[in-house]
């Protein structure tokens, strides 16, 4: 996981359209950064639908939610698509983005090691500098504790 304190490594990534998106474009907006490991699986959708259930609050408070998987373009469209996401899902499907944020890593499931991304949060500041960081986040309670991180 990276350091709170420093800047935010810039990216660029398609979206669920294939529209690239830069963290730079964000400036001036408070970026909660999501890792999360698949599209359609049961934490996931949760997490992403409690996004976006919480959106216009994010909204209000000058925050925007960027998701981040392995998963295609067309992977993020029909997951977008199903439980109607109002906010960005970025495909990293080489990993770069991924492994640069530190989220790739050895996860242990049921005695059985594999490499996968780690549920990682990271919430980054109008002037691109990660301000909190949270590793191995519950699914469900991401998006309630990433808003009152903002609302403080």
């Amino acid at each position: 996981m990276l350091e709170t304190g420093i800047k935010a490594p810039d990216f660029t990534l398609p979206d669920q359209d294939g529209v690239l998106h830069s963290l730079s474009d964000y400036l001036g907006k408070k970026v909660v950064l999501y890792f999360y490991p698949k599209d359609n699986t049961s934490g996931c959708t949760k997490q992403a639908c409690n996004f976006m259930e919480l959106m216009p609050h994010f909204s209000e408070n000058n925050a925007v939610v960027l998701g981040v998987s392995k998963d295609s373009v067309a992977s993020h469209k029909k997951f977008q698509e199903k439980f109607n996401l109002n906010f960005t899902l970025l495909a990293d499907i080489e990993k770069e983005v991924i492994k640069l944020y530190d989220v790739w890593q050895e996860k242990n499931m049921y005695g059985k090691v594999t490499m996968g991304v780690v549920r990682t949060t990271y919430l980054i500041d109008e002037n691109g500098i990660i301000t909190k960081a949270f590793g191995k986040v519950k699914a469900a309670d991401n998006p309630a504790d990433m808003l009152r991180e903002i609302e403080k």
